[in-house]
Formats: structure tokens, C-alpha cells, sequence
């Protein structure tokens, strides 16, 4: 996955209508009315919210007749939980969107003027925590 596609999901997921929608699909396909006599919501809100997981892939639409039934794209939501992890596993150097980050890094760890630890805990895999 992409850092971009990382960020859609994430700020899919930073959101906690989103995210009990998320909980109810789980449990097998829902439409929008049901979700609205669920969640006490409009119609246009629910909408709203699911166009969201839509787009982050979160979320798969299903249409029977006049009704979409949304489902729990558990593929998706476990690809990215589990590339995000992996992706933090690697060394920050090998990251090519956070390159500058990474040359940052190593300035304040150099500079003992500007770094908040002791010459001896610099150069680790990132210190403390």
C-alpha cells in the first residue's frame, strides 16, 4: 500500500460513526435504512459516512433491486492494519516519502546542542519508548 492510501483509510477510521458502521457490518449486510433506524441518523448522514469507507475500500456495496446492501470489506481492513505494522517494522532510512524526516532525525542526533538524550543513548533504532 501507499502512504496515500494509508491516509484515506486512517482518516476513515478516525471517526467514531465510522467506525461503529464498521462494528455493525461485521456482522453481515445492512442498507441504509437499516442503518438509519440503527444509528437514529438520516439517510444523507449515513449516506455521507459510507461514501467515506467506500472510498478507503473499507466497505463493499451490493445492489438488489431499489437497495444497496453495504458489507464489511474484511480483506481490505486487515490489509491495511497489517501493511501499516509492516511498514513500522522498516528502518525509517528505507522510507522514501519520510526521507527528509529520516535526515532530520539524524541532525538532532549529531547535535548535541538541539538532542534531549545523553551522548551515549543516540544512534539506537529511535531511543527510548
Amino acid at each position: 500500500m501507499t502512504f496515500k492510501e494509508w491516509e484515506k483509510a486512517f482518516k476513515a477510521l478516525g471517526q467514531r460513526l465510522r467506525l461503529r458502521i464498521l462494528a455493525l457490518l461485521a456482522e453481515g449486510e445492512l442498507c441504509v435504512c437499516e442503518l438509519e433506524e440503527i444509528l437514529g441518523l438520516t439517510q444523507p448522514a449515513i449516506s455521507q459516512h459510507l461514501r467515506v469507507l467506500k472510498e478507503a475500500e473499507l466497505v463493499r456495496e451490493k445492489k438488489v433491486g431499489q437497495w444497496v446492501f453495504y458489507r464489511l470489506n474484511k480483506e481490505r481492513l486487515a490489509a491495511v492494519l497489517q501493511g501499516w505494522l509492516a511498514y513500522l517494522e522498516a528502518p525509517l532510512a528505507e522510507k522514501e516519502e519520510l526521507a527528509k524526516d529520516y535526515e532530520k532525525v539524524q541532525e538532532l542526533l549529531e547535535n548535541p546542542k538541539v538532542a534531549c538524550r545523553a551522548p551515549r543513548e543516540r544512534g539506537g533504532k529511535g531511543g527510548p519508548g
